[in-house]
């Protein structure tokens, strides 16, 4: 299966054209589909792609999943788990001497 994605983008609803290269029997079964439910083709590929997204999804494990996540919002000061303790300890104390 080819897709191609064009340039030109609808504004209103903000989708953008994208075309697939279908198997003969496929296609046939997608206008079938399509005539008897009453709905566009487009319809019927978004609702199948978004259901396949979500079937991916559950397979992938949460570390796989985290991955983009990891380390974005990040202190840059490695030992900030070792240390907490030692940190906080030092916090409070400066709190209480501002007193």
């Amino acid at each position: 299966m080819t897709m191609n994605i064009y340039k030109n983008k609808n504004l209103k609803t903000n989708e953008v054209v994208t075309t697939a290269r279908l198997p003969q029997d496929t296609r046939n079964k997608l206008l079938i589909l399509s005539k008897a439910k009453n709905r566009t083709m487009s319809e019927i590929i978004v609702e199948s792609l978004e259901l396949y997204y979500k079937q991916e999804e559950n397979e992938l494990d949460s570390y796989t999943l985290g991955i983009p996540y990891f380390g974005k919002y990040g202190s840059g000061i490695g030992d900030l788990s070792t240390t907490y303790k030692q940190r906080l300890t030092e916090k409070l104390r400066a709190r209480q001497n501002s007193y």
